[in-house]
């Protein structure tokens, strides 16, 4: 059975998920839905963000049902899954009104605003699955192949113990969203849009921290929107990462990491291109990795589709994990506030 897609906004990240579906056997756009209205036409072609095909989608409304009326898609008995990338602020209630209409959802990251949203879209989330629907929060970053040779050498044990581990994701202001990026009241500025994603994937290597140090401070959105951390870890390794919304016009947008274990060096650079991730080992020359494999957005879909045809929740990534990973972020403003580490 072809498994269809209800996506509820119809922005960046929509056409993105969209473009991902291709890449996914047994899926299908079933229906869209924007109570603004905007791009119910199909043509996602004018979206455009940080990452991703610059040219968008376009979706053949001869085979897609068209909503504003958010109660009226949830009742489209064909929708089987919904993917909601509408703005952070509007996440939990969309969610929630979702599983109880028997969808399965997919949530954009960051799963919700508030800490305290996450963990009451995680209880709905425990209790849904009692009835077999299933929800995920988009953490693409545990997804993606380069992340995922970083995730295995730093828990696999293969290449010694990891002594640091440094991530950076930092942009330019995004001149997308329609203002919603730049309100720190509905965003949450770089620190809860951008930067969690590194946190999430920190807790995915190592654990949940114990506690967290923090500097960083706002430009364009009122809230933080530059921000450095550094982490406690079980393991005892330094870990820290960066993200920002501060960079000046022009700069664009690069994420890296940079992992050091006790018997070699892995190193990413968006900024690379095609050479982006490079192994360096002891006694050997630097190895450029190019790995097979779907992009994180893809991965995340496949992921999700081949949990609902078994009938199990999502294990790579839960909704647990969504709210923790904005508990972090929120702890890590708390320390920027007081100037003081914020024990988890």
């Amino acid at each position: 059975m072809t498994l269809q897609f209800g996506f509820l906004g119809l922005g960046f990240m929509a056409a993105t998920h969209i473009q991902a579906l291709a890449h996914v056997p047994g899926t299908a756009v079933g229906a869209i839905c924007n109570p603004s209205g905007r791009n119910l036409d199909g043509d996602l072609t004018r979206v455009g963000g940080n990452v991703g095909d610059p040219n968008g989608v376009r979706l053949d409304m001869t085979q897609v049902r068209a909503y504003r009326d958010v109660s009226e898609f949830l009742a489209d008995p064909a929708i089987h899954i919904v993917d909601i990338t509408t703005p952070t602020k509007t996440h939990v209630e969309l969610a929630i009104a979702a599983l109880k209409a028997g969808k399965h959802v997919l949530v954009e990251k960051p799963m919700t605003r508030t800490a305290e949203e996450g963990r009451r879209l995680a209880d709905a989330t425990r209790e849904a699955a009692t009835r077999g629907v299933f929800l995920m929060p988009a953490m693409c970053l545990r997804f993606w192949p380069e992340w995922q040779a970083a995730h295995d050498a730093i828990v696999g044990g293969h290449c010694g113990r990891v002594l640091s581990a440094r991530f950076r994701r930092v942009a330019q202001a995004p001149g997308w969203g329609h203002g919603h990026f730049l309100s720190a009241a509905d965003s949450g500025g770089a620190l809860l849009d951008l930067h969690i994603h590194d946190v999430d994937f920190i807790r995915h290597c190592f654990g949940h921290p114990s506690r967290v140090f923090s500097r960083g401070h706002t430009r364009v959105s009122g809230g933080i929107d530059h921000v450095l951390s550094q982490y406690d870890t079980a393991s005892g390794a330094v870990v820290s990462a960066e993200g920002s919304w501060a960079m000046t016009p022009g700069f664009g947008f690069c994420m890296a990491y940079t992992v050091v274990l006790e018997k070699a060096t892995l190193d990413y650079d968006s900024s690379r291109g095609t050479e982006a991730l490079r192994r360096y080992v002891e006694g050997q020359p630097a190895e450029t990795l190019k790995l097979d494999g779907p992009n994180g957005y893809a991965g995340q879909i496949r992921h999700f589709v081949d949990s609902i045809r078994a009938g199990k929740a999502p294990t790579v990534v839960t909704a647990d994990d969504g709210a923790a990973a904005v508990a972090v972020c929120e702890a890590e403003a708390e320390s920027i506030r007081t100037g003081l580490p914020v024990s988890l």
